[in-house]
C-alpha cells in the first residue's frame, strides 16, 4: 500500500527523497520557521514577505546555513520549482515542487553541520518561497555562515541557466520535460563560482535576447525588460541591491535568441543590418548600466559562442574592443567552443558535460585576467 501524501507534496519527491536515505518525514511548515528565517546566507535576489518567508524567482537561488544536531528542516512553499538540498557537501535529497511543507533531513552525527538549498529551475512567471532552516529536537540553528569575500554575477539565457543540462537526448518530451531535466547549479557558471569559492548569482532567462526573443516571441520585452527585478512576474518590481553585493567580475552571455533565428515578416528590424545595430546599441546602454551600479573596477566580460554564420560572436567581440577604445579596460571579450562540446541537453542546449568543459574554459579565461580578488 502507498502512503499518503502531504498535500502539496508529490509523490516524486517522496520518493527522491526516500531513496537519499536520510529524509524522515515531511509535513506541515513549521512554526519555528520564522525565528530562523535569518539565519540564513544568500545573495540571491529575494524579496521578504510579511510572513517571515522570503521570495524569488531567478534560477540558482540558493541557500546556506550552519546548525547543530541530528537533523534539519526546510520550510518551503512552491509547487513549481525542483530543489537539491545539500547537508556537508553532498546532495541529501532533490525536492520536485515541493508544495507548502518541511522536509526533514535527519538521521545525522549529533555535531555542527552545514545545509544548502538550491533552486534547480527557472520560474519567471512564478516565484518560490523559503521559510527558512529549523533545527531537529536538541538542536539549534548557528549564526549564518560568512558572506564569500569572491562575488561573480551571471547574466543570460538558457545556456546561462542551465536549460535541460541533465538530459541525454535532445527530445525531452518522454523524459520528464525540460524542468525535470534542469539542474542550474550544474551549470558552468555555479560550477566556476564554486571552484573558484564564490558567491554567485545566476540572472538568466530561457528564450530572452538583448533586444530580440528567440524567433521574434513577445516583441516589446527583452532581457532588459526584466534584469532590474527581484520577482520576474510583477511588473515594476524593483531588486534592492545590499551594499554588500558588489561582484568583481559580471559573465554576461546574450545574443543567442538574438540571432539564432531569421527575422520574421512584421518585426521591427527590416534587415539584419539594423538588428546589428540595435543590438550594439542596447549592449552599450546595458553596460553603462552595469558600470554605474559596480563601479569601475568590476570585470565586465562579454561572451559569445559558435552560432553558425551569425554576426553574434564577431559583434560582441567588436563591442568589447569599442569599450576598450573608450579607456574601460575592465571590459572583457570571451569566445568559448569546443570540439568535445555535444550539445545533447534539451532542445540542443549543453548538457551536464558540456557545462563542466564551458565552466573549465571560463576558469581558464578569468585566470588571465587581473581580478581583484
Amino acid at each position: 500500500m502507498q502512503p499518503s501524501l502531504p498535500r502539496g507534496l508529490s509523490r516524486r519527491t517522496l520518493v527522491t527523497a526516500t531513496a537519499a536515505g536520510l529524509v524522515a518525514a515531511v509535513g506541515a511548515p513549521s512554526r519555528a520557521a520564522g525565528a530562523a528565517s535569518t539565519r540564513f546566507h544568500t545573495v540571491g535576489r529575494v524579496k521578504a514577505a510579511p510572513d517571515g518567508f522570503v521570495r524569488y524567482s531567478w534560477p540558482g537561488i540558493y541557500f546556506e546555513a550552519r546548525f547543530r544536531g541530528t537533523g534539519v528542516g526546510i520550510v518551503l512553499d512552491d509547487s513549481v520549482n525542483d530543489y537539491d538540498v545539500q547537508v556537508d557537501g553532498r546532495t541529501a535529497t532533490t525536492l520536485v515542487t515541493p508544495g507548502r511543507t518541511t522536509v526533514w533531513v535527519d538521521g545525522l552525527s549529533d555535531s555542527e553541520h552545514r545545509v544548502r538549498l538550491v533552486k534547480r529551475t527557472e520560474s519567471p512567471w512564478s516565484e518560490g518561497r523559503f521559510g527558512g532552516f529549523v533545527a531537529a529536537a536538541g538542536g539549534a540553528i548557528l549564526a549564518r555562515p560568512a558572506a564569500r569575500r569572491r562575488q561573480i554575477e551571471f547574466i543570460g539565457d538558457s545556456y546561462t541557466a542551465g536549460y535541460g543540462n541533465l538530459s541525454g537526448t535532445r527530445d525531452c518530451s518522454s523524459n520528464g520535460g525540460v524542468d525535470r531535466n534542469t539542474d542550474s547549479d550544474l551549470s558552468f557558471g555555479a560550477l566556476t563560482a564554486r571552484h573558484l569559492g564564490a558567491d554567485y548569482q545566476i540572472n538568466a532567462i530561457s528564450g530572452r535576447g538583448m533586444v530580440r526573443n528567440y524567433n521574434g516571441s513577445s516583441p516589446g520585452t527583452d532581457f532588459r525588460t526584466y534584469y532590474d527585478r527581484a520577482l520576474l512576474s510583477v511588473e515594476g518590481d524593483v531588486w534592492q541591491r545590499p551594499a554588500g553585493w558588489r561582484p568583481q567580475a559580471a559573465v554576461i552571455g546574450l545574443g543567442l535568441n538574438d540571432f539564432s533565428t531569421p527575422l520574421n515578416p512584421g518585426e521591427r528590424w527590416g534587415t539584419q543590418a539594423e538588428l546589428v545595430a540595435a543590438y550594439e546599441s542596447a549592449y552599450h546602454g546595458f553596460l553603462d548600466t552595469l558600470r554605474a551600479r559596480y563601479g569601475p573596477r568590476t570585470f565586465l566580460v562579454v561572451s559569445a559562442t559558435s552560432l553558425g554564420s551569425s554576426p553574434f560572436a564577431e559583434t560582441v567581440e567588436r563591442i568589447a574592443r569599442t569599450r576598450n577604445a573608450r579607456g574601460d579596460e575592465r571590459v572583457a571579450y570571451w569566445y568559448y567552443d569546443d570540439p568535445a562540446l555535444d550539445h545533447l541537453g534539451c532542445d540542443w542546449h549543453p548538457s551536464a558535460p558540456d557545462h563542466r568543459i564551458i565552466s573549465g574554459l571560463l576558469d581558464d579565461y578569468l585566470a588571465t585576467l587581473p581580478l581583484c580578488w
